[in-house]
């Protein structure tokens, strides 16, 4: 399963589809023959999915150049046949309708089009480019439902009528809305909605400042599709009958769906089920399947719940499968595929726990296919280049003729040997793009098998023959606040500082060896026993250590403990440090570490030197741009204020050439908004934005840079320039190299002088009011 990127399952549940490393693979529920479906060297095949008949494939094949729609034999015997051949951009999964006569599908575009199986004819019927997906047939094939991004970022749940082109809102755009799922009936349309907007937290007194967080949002909904329909899951009474029995009846025919438009929205409601983390509804006659998430934690579980009323107020979902990764019930709801981990399973589709899973796994054992490694070389570049022409931000490719590009590159693709070499003669065609975060990674690389991890003490050792060892020249500092990230010789206990002097490891003479790294090699997260001679010259002891094996963190960690003791020394307290290594969830760490300790001092130095990117910095401006407006004066303490956590001082930014990405557009925001001034030298110069989801056959990419930046002038910004600082300033390597840090000290001076210029001392309280009452001299109440 390390290739597979997708697998869907038999209209009967009877077999599985898997797409993986771009080939069609069907593999039986139970017993049977594991077939290969798709036969073509050099051609990708993306989202195969069975048909409605069960015995064809939908799948988007790459043969004619372009992401064409094909149907193929699911046995593998048989001729393929091409249902599209006017491709110009990258299409994506096809859901054909249930009578086969339709597929729908989205492109890169943003768009959901349908497209007609018998005169292979096309339209489109999404109404914005802001995104669309989990499109859902009724099913009678005459509706489609899907998910649409209105202008103000909301999905909202759209139908659309295929008689006669009519587009719906089942749901406004003013709360989100997916996973639509018809129920087999016809009278019922479910879905999803973050409508439980309850705040894990109430206000915003507390440490580090809390705000709002809305866990377990989502609800489960159904839209009664014509008036005066009961919900399945009301209480009966003495007019209701026997509904579950009416139901079963209906479900004996295929039925025409009919939907009263009219008043829609208004015959909603709220199905009675626990809100939760929901994802990926789906129903059958008897049951609603979706997938479920506990809170903080990326593990899902697969639960349902019986359409029926609840035996008490609300229904209690049932756990069906822990831990998956994703579910798909069959077309004809008996089914249900689940994956997990590395494993697929076929399993009855009922609202219960789930036995004997091990009984329902799909057989892969034992599956391998060969590949045509020329061909296969030459698809990964071709690939590459389609992907880059649909995902660049610019559709004009920054003037190219993007053709041109690949007929240039193309022919050395039969010279390459190596799936490295590959990635090198993509990384030249991509460079002509004169674009920043366009980079070539990942792939089926080789990979040696005996790679091996050199483990570390977390000092500087020196050689010193004198001494009969290595001499621990200095040992690497971090914050003492969090023990779990100290040095391993620097643990507490071990007592051990810098002089003192290494002579063995696990008993092996250090001196006998070339470094001490060949003694600890794969020894990471494992004891080791040192001989130590102390530097005062006493008697020799023995130790135990557990090295570490990422001494690239421990010397980091130490860079930015050592800035914040300089400027804590040379500020004398009045200048806060924090430093950002990147802008992901590491770095709201070490925001909310050091941020917070220092938000009421006068000056604050924020850090983003070698700042890797990422995509935080509208949060970390956000809580800078908070502005005291009025105080408390509490009957006993010092006074704070309003905004709570609002930094009221002087700040700074430092950044250098090595501030990349997102943090450049931290530091272009933190001058734009006016909040102080950048020093350092000009950045990196990356600012089209980016995700990785343009990802070839092998696990590999070409990533392209997806979303451009400009600024209310019209200009685009940062991309190819960087962030000039308001003050520049450069380490020169001599002096970098000699423990200086120009840039540092330049931040200092200048916000010390800021602060002595402009102090920023919180106001006194006003005197308190005098509310007496002062009688008149003729004892009268002065009436």
């Amino acid at each position: 399963m390390e290739y597979a990127t997708s697998a869907h399952l038999h209209p009967k549940g009877e077999s599985v589809v898997i797409t993986a490393r771009g080939r069609l693979f069907v593999a039986p529920a139970g017993p049977g023959r594991l077939v290969r479906a798709s036969t073509r060297a050099g051609v990708r095949y993306r989202d195969g999915a069975f048909m409605p008949d069960g015995d064809s494939l939908l799948a988007l094949s790459d043969q004619s150049g372009e992401t064409e729609f094909h149907i193929l034999p699911a046995d593998g015997v048989g001729e393929e046949q091409a249902l599209t051949s006017d491709g110009t951009i990258l299409r994506f999964r096809g859901y054909p309708s249930p009578d086969g006569n339709w597929v729908a599908y989205t492109d890169k575009n943003n768009e959901l089009r349908l497209l007609d199986v018998r005169s292979r004819t096309q339209k489109t019927i999404s109404t914005t480019r802001e995104g669309v997906s989990q499109p859902s047939w009724s099913p009678d094939s005459r509706w489609l439902a899907f998910t649409q991004r209105a202008l103000n970022t909301f999905a909202q749940i759209q139908i659309y009528n295929l008689q006669d082109g009519t587009l719906t809102a089942l749901t406004s755009d003013r709360v989100n809305s997916r996973s639509p799922a018809w129920h087999p009936d016809g009278e019922f349309l479910y879905f999803l909605s973050d409508r439980n907007l309850v705040s894990s937290v109430g206000s915003p007194w507390g440490s580090r400042q809390p705000e709002p967080y809305f866990d377990r949002s989502w609800k489960i909904y159904e839209a009664a599709l014509k008036r005066g329909l009961l919900s399945p899951f009301s209480p009966p009474d003495e007019l209701s009958g026997d509904r579950a029995e009416s139901r079963d009846k209906k479900a004996e025919g295929a039925p025409a769906v009919e939907i009263d438009l009219d008043g829609l929205q208004r015959r909603v409601r709220e199905v009675p089920v626990p809100p939760g983390n929901y994802f990926g509804l789906a129903t059958n006659r008897h049951a609603l399947f979706f997938g479920s998430r506990e809170s903080g934690r990326r593990a899902s579980n697969l639960a349902a719940v019986k359409i029926e009323p609840p035996p008490d107020r609300l229904h209690d979902p049932v756990e069906v499968v822990t831990g998956i990764r994703s579910f798909e019930l069959s077309a004809d709801g008996e089914k249900v595929l689940v994956a997990q981990r590395d494993s697929l399973y076929v399993l009855d589709a009922l609202p219960k726990k789930a036995s004997k899973l091990s009984e329902s796994q799909v057989n892969l054992r034992g599956w391998t296919f060969p590949i045509d490694v020329r061909e296969d070389l030459r698809q990964l570049f071709v690939d590459a280049w389609r992907l880059e022409r649909d995902y660049f931000y610019d559709p004009g490719m920054h003037g190219l003729d993007w053709e041109a590009v690949r007929d240039k590159y193309l022919p050395l693709v039969d010279r390459i040997t190596s799936r490295a070499e590959l990635s090198d003669l993509i990384g030249e065609m991509v460079a002509e793009l004169s674009a920043l975060h366009v980079s070539v990674r990942g792939g089926d690389l080789r990979r040696g098998q005996d790679r091996i991890q050199v483990a570390s003490l977390g000092a500087r050792l020196v050689r010193d023959e004198s001494a009969g060892g290595y001499r621990i020249d200095y040992i690497y500092q971090s914050d003492p606040d969090y023990p779990n990230e100290l040095s391993p010789l620097a643990q507490p206990g071990l007592e051990v500082s810098a002089g003192d002097v290494i002579t063995s490891i696990n008993g092996t003479p250090v001196l006998s060896v070339a470094h001490p790294h060949q003694l600890l090699r794969n020894q990471q997260g494992r004891q080791v026993l040192l001989e130590l001679s102390p530097s005062d010259g006493g008697e020799g002891r023995r130790l135990i250590v557990t090295p570490t094996g990422n001494e690239g963190n421990l010397r980091y960690s130490d860079w930015e403990y050592t800035r914040r003791l300089q400027v804590e020394e040379q500020s004398r307290g009045s200048i806060g440090y924090v430093h950002l290594r990147a802008m992901g969830l590491r770095s709201l760490t070490e925001w909310y570490r050091n941020f917070y300790p220092v938000f009421n001092r006068p000056g604050l130095i924020v850090d983003v030197r070698h700042n890797g990117g990422g995509n935080t910095d509208s949060i970390i401006l956000e809580k800078l741009l908070r502005k005291a407006w009025f105080y408390w004066a509490p009957r006993a303490g010092q006074p704070y204020w309003n905004m709570q956590y609002a930094f009221r001082g002087h700040m700074v930014v430092l950044v250098d050439e090595r501030t990349a990405s997102d943090g450049e557009a931290f530091a272009e925001g933190f001058r734009r908004l006016g909040l102080g001034k950048v020093i350092g030298t000009r950045t990196w110069g990356g600012e089209i934005w980016l995700s990785n989801n343009n990802r070839l056959s092998d696990g590999g990419y070409a990533r392209a840079p997806q979303t451009g930046v400009y600024g209310p002038e019209r200009q685009w910004l940062i991309e190819g320039h960087g962030v000039d600082p308001d003050i520049e300033v450069d380490n020169l390597p001599h002096a970098t190299f000699n423990g200086q840090d120009a840039q540092l000290e330049t931040a200092i001076q200048y916000l010390l002088e800021e602060i002595r210029k402009n102090p920023v001392d919180v106001p006194q309280p006003p005197p308190y009011p005098d509310k007496s009452f002062t009688p008149t001299e003729t004892g009268g109440n002065g009436s």
